[in-house]
């Protein structure tokens, strides 16, 4: 495998990470959550990587600021607004999936948020941005239910 797509398996796999700990954001695993997580995983072909089944197998919740460091980890210092978008989109289907936000999952994506990017001075367009993916994602979820 070349370094430029090992590289790009590596994100992935830090995204799904990131994924699978904001799903233990509220303590536990919805069983909508854990559909989304098994279907990325599988869309993204590593629902068999060690790690991940690990993760997956909910044997040992993740704690809340092993998820932070992660999401941290995975933006770098300079993120790019593709890994930005890609992260956003990702967490926003699995907290949009059960058709509610706790609590623990607003303040992630507020924390998210903060690390936009082009946050570098407070964008009211951005802002408008990500909430209209964000009620995007949440009126598909809630079609589905329907």
């Amino acid at each position: 495998m070349n370094n430029k797509n090992n590289t790009h398996q590596q994100k992935i796999k830090q995204l799904m990470k990131i994924v699978i700990g904001a799903a233990w954001l509220d303590g536990v695993i919805q069983p909508s959550e854990r559909e989304y997580l098994h279907r990325m995983a599988g869309a993204n072909a590593i629902a068999n990587d060690p790690d991940i089944k690990l993760y997956l197998s909910e044997l040992k919740p993740i704690k809340t600021s092993e998820c932070y460091k992660w999401l941290e980890d995975y933006l770098g210092q300079n993120p790019t607004e593709e890994d930005y978008l890609e992260l956003l989109q990702s967490l926003s289907g699995l907290i949009y999936s059960d058709g509610e936000v706790q609590t623990q999952e607003a303040l992630f994506l507020d924390k998210l948020h903060l690390l936009d990017p082009a946050n570098k001075e407070i964008s009211q367009t951005k802002l408008d941005k990500l909430l209209k993916v964000i009620q995007k994602l949440y009126r598909k979820a809630v079609q589905e239910k329907a």
